[in-house]
């Protein structure tokens, strides 16, 4: 269908709803790659107008990657809640966007929303709101999600604790993971991103987590961001597996670039939940089982995202999330490069959008607050976006020693960063976390002093 808007007489036409949503998409160094952004401000101006004039009721005639091919379109069109969409149905996107910043539009009405509200509407709108429309809007939604700890309650941050290592070493894991413990990080996940993908690795990974968890009485859970069906062969081998992770992606061959589809998160979604190693007596509960972790230009990277720009194809990622009701959702925001995201301004915006969307749309945002060494960023940047999702009521951060991810070769942010966070705004963990920190379990761990006493006897070389 043709879009248009008139400008001092000048009539500006949009060929389809994928090429206006690009065009107003905010400066992005990945749609200017693609050569679907708008060229230039004036330009995107123009597009905005005409992207403020459109019914939502046009999102659910019009999909920007075709219904047949595509099973992420299939999915957002089939479960779209109609019921859920009524209240707004009438709506254009700027009335939307005005609504979202009135009174009327309180926490529990956009939790009731967020099933009627399909991805590319939540995109839609973020095109038009500045950043303090969208710290603003998402500051209102509490998603909350629960294993061991519970997170995403009002006036709590949470952190996932970032061990990583270049060789998969357990006793530098285990360093880390002392040192974040000590600092009060944790409470989301321990997470470790294995240098092998190997079962063996990767169930010696977990193995070493839940060593440390039950030998101290830690409300936390662990995972290891391994392949899916890495991870699901250490679960056959008896791994001791709480969160199931994986990346995924707004199209289906983007999905299918990672080796996924939605049949095998299914599967694998069911084998964990069949594990119930969740709640806090570790036999029963676990219904956010899964860890999901997407970033913009993921898509475009594999040269699978249709014409459809980058925002737009994240948003829709977040309808694959939505489908397994997961524990954790992280948008790597600044980690793929700025062939993507060019410089410190398109990350700050990205993750304020990332996390608005996924927030609308009924997830638990977190958010890896990041930045490779050959982006035009630094942690100056960083530092700001830090503080404006934690205005916002961003779920979780990352914690990483120092800031610097040794194996993966990037920046992000620090166990002392968290605190920052946490003190500056008046934050605290998740509850169950923080009844820890007075425990016996926390008061032994302060007194090791030495992280070879957190390993399993005989793993130390």
């Amino acid at each position: 269908m043709l879009y248009s808007h008139t400008v001092r007489g000048v009539k500006h036409t949009f060929a389809d709803l994928r090429t206006l949503l690009a065009k107003a998409s905010p400066l992005r160094s990945g749609d200017q790659l693609a050569g679907i952004a708008a060229s230039g401000a004036e330009g995107r101006a123009i597009a905005q107008m005409a992207l403020a004039e459109l019914p939502l009721s046009v999102f659910t005639n019009e999909v920007v990657v075709p219904y047949e091919t595509d099973a992420v379109t299939r999915l957002i069109v089939d479960s779209h809640d109609q019921q859920a969409f009524a209240p707004i149905a009438g709506l254009t996107v700027g009335e939307f966007r005005d609504w979202l910043l009135s009174d009327e539009a309180t926490g529990e009405r956009l939790s009731a929303l967020a099933g009627g509200l399909m991805p590319e509407m939540a995109a839609a709108v973020s095109k038009l709101m500045r950043v303090q429309d969208l710290i603003y809007v998402a500051r209102k939604i509490s998603v909350v999600s629960r294993f061991r700890t519970t997170v995403g309650l009002p006036g709590r941050l949470s952190t996932r604790l970032q061990p990583n290592h270049p060789t998969d070493d357990p006793l530098g894991i285990a360093a880390s993971i002392l040192d974040g413990l000590l600092l009060g990080s944790g409470d989301a996940v321990v997470g470790i991103n294995p240098v092998s993908d190997s079962v063996d690795s990767v169930t010696k990974l977990l193995r070493l987590i839940d060593h440390v968890r039950v030998r101290y009485d830690i409300p936390t859970q662990s995972c290891v961001l391994a392949h899916v069906t890495t991870q699901m062969e250490s679960m056959q081998q008896g791994a001791p597996l709480d969160l199931l992770f994986q990346s995924i992606a707004g199209t289906e061959a983007a999905n299918a670039s990672f080796g996924i589809s939605l049949e095998l998160l299914d599967e694998a979604h069911a084998m964990t939940r069949e594990l119930k190693r969740g709640g806090l007596d570790g036999k029963t509960g676990g219904e956010n089982v899964f860890y999901f972790e997407t970033g913009q230009g993921s898509a475009l990277s594999a040269n699978a995202h249709f014409g459809v720009d980058q925002q737009t194809l994240e948003a829709r990622a977040y309808a694959v999330a939505r489908r397994y009701q997961p524990m954790l959702v992280n948008t790597v925001v600044g980690f793929i490069g700025p062939e993507y995201l060019y410089d410190g301004k398109q990350i700050l915006r990205a993750g304020l959008e990332d996390h608005f969307c996924g927030k609308l749309l009924g997830l638990p945002m977190g958010c890896d607050i990041c930045y490779t060494n050959h982006a035009e960023a630094d942690q100056d940047d960083m530092d700001s976006l830090l503080t404006m999702l934690g205005t916002a009521g961003i779920n979780y951060i990352m914690g990483v020693p120092g800031a610097d991810d040794i194996m993966l070769n990037y920046q992000s942010t620090s166990f002392h960063d968290a605190l920052y966070l946490r003190r500056l705004l008046g934050l605290r963990p998740a509850p169950e976390f923080e009844a820890w920190l007075s425990s016996d379990g926390f008061h032994q761990l302060q007194r090791i002093g030495q992280p070879a006493a957190l390993l399993p006897q005989g793993d130390v070389r």
